[in-house]
């Protein structure tokens, strides 16, 4: 039973990516959702946070082949919102709205589709009520806060059938496709293990400290979904990643994100049977930063394969010779999968096939973007067309970063536990604690 469920989940990600390679279009599947606009339509959309990542979204919808119209530009901070009308000016001769509510975008019935860069706190709150609304979403990873929010947001995009493509862009990148489809047709053997990693210098943070809100900054609608507090100094810019459990999901969901998904691609798997993680505060030890910075986790699966994520977030030394990426092992040799290509190792560690990418997309630059971010957001317009398939449907992107909220648990309680392979659920009680979150009142999703 458990070789038939692995050889099924493999044989679907390789019809994946075979659609993804070759260009071919799976216009029955694209055509399922509600409201698909003609394939020659223009399409409206909104920007919902302006800060490191929506220049990667500039060229999609500037480009005039896209055939797209920016209608609005949203963020709670004011200087965010001149700053991006500042730099569309230089390339688009109108003028998007400013706003900094996007309740009020999601009223106008011009929208079409709303890219979403928020922090992580507002990803499925704003996501589920912009289908509410009616508008499909391009949603920035993390696609949740917490592992009941993962459940929400595929139950919204099921009940209103909007397009949802979770902003894991390298599953738009050609050179992925190809060796996943590699790995998948049996190029290392049968693969047992993938190690997805992350290593950055990031470096001191500040003590929190209550302070005013910046001039200009709308603390109130920052906060969103999360209870009410204080403003402390530095934190909308960033640095909220690492003030506690409020706002971020920590370097899991910050970055974890991309190369588990990558990882659970490779071996074909999709929820784990077990997790164990050792982590903690190593760098810095009395600066602000509330999280662990260093983490080792193990997903062990029910097929006997399993990943392993091994993230450092400030110290810098780079043992696997990149600063991001996944192995992938094999019973016939390895392969190496980042942003910028891969290359495939016989047994001897001889390398066998490689392919770069041409593209400017990689590292551990902040914002930005590049050709997989740019191919990402135009099959994301596409598939509002009815012309492709998703690269990244929201119901995959969530078993993926399911991953990261189970490592995440598992820090927080100190101990592993056990999952339901088959509903992603947690058999652990005090892990269950954690499963969702207090909201502010009036603004948990409602199905």
């Amino acid at each position: 039973m458990k070789s038939n469920r692995r050889n099924f989940i493999k044989k679907a990600s390789a019809g994946a990516a075979g659609i993804a390679l070759t260009g071919s279009i799976n216009a029955m599947s694209a055509k399922s959702y509600s409201n698909i606009i003609g394939a020659n339509d223009r399409i409206h959309v909104a920007l919902q946070g302006l800060g490191r990542r929506y220049g990667g979204y500039m060229d999609p919808i500037i480009d005039k082949k896209n055939n797209v119209r920016l209608l609005y530009l949203c963020d709670v901070m004011q200087s965010q919102r001149e700053k991006a009308a500042a730099n569309f000016a230089k390339r688009i001769n109108y003028k998007p709205a400013l706003e900094n509510d996007i309740r009020k975008i999601m009223d106008d019935q011009k929208v079409d589709a709303i890219f979403m860069a928020t922090p992580d706190h507002w990803h499925t709150p704003g996501a589920c009520m912009a289908m509410k609304a009616g508008k499909h979403v391009y949603l920035e990873k993390p696609c949740s806060h917490n592992m009941q929010e993962n459940e929400w947001v595929v139950a919204f995009q099921k009940k209103y059938n909007k397009v949802v493509q979770m902003g894991n862009q390298q599953r738009s990148s050609l050179e992925s496709n190809q060796v996943i489809k590699d790995i998948h047709n049996g190029i290392i053997g049968r693969t047992y293990k993938a190690t997805a990693f992350y290593i950055n210098t990031r470096g001191e943070v500040s003590v929190q400290e209550k302070a005013t809100p910046p001039e200009g900054l709308d603390w109130d609608l920052f906060q969103g979904p999360s209870p009410r507090k204080d403003y402390t100094h530095n934190t909308w810019d960033y640095n909220w990643h690492w003030y506690g459990w409020d706002f971020g999901t920590a370097e899991m969901g910050n970055n974890a994100t991309h190369e588990l998904d990558i990882a659970r691609w490779a071996l074909g798997v999709e929820f784990p049977e077990h997790v164990n993680v050792r982590s903690g505060k190593n760098q810095f030890l009395n600066d602000g930063w509330e999280m662990y910075d260093s983490m080792e986790a193990r997903f062990s699966f029910s097929d006997g394969q399993v990943i392993e994520w091994d993230g450092q977030s400030r110290n810098g030394y780079a043992k696997y010779g990149k600063g991001r990426g996944t192995v992938v092992y094999g019973s016939e040799g390895s392969a190496f999968i980042d942003r910028s290509g891969y290359e495939i190792f016989d047994l001897k560690g001889k390398s066998v096939k490689n392919s770069k990418s041409n593209g400017a997309e990689g590292g551990l630059a902040l914002g930005g973007g590049g050709n997989l971010t740019t191919r990402h957001a135009i099959n994301f317009f596409e598939t509002i067309r009815g012309n492709e398939a998703l690269t990244s449907p929201i119901e995959q992107g969530a078993v993926s970063q399911a991953m990261t909220h189970y490592a995440n648990i598992a820090s927080r309680i100190g101990k592993s536990f056990e999952i339901d392979e088959n509903s992603g659920r947690i058999f652990d009680r005090e892990a269950m604690k954690l499963w969702s979150r207090e909201y502010e009142a009036g603004w948990e999703p409602k199905l």
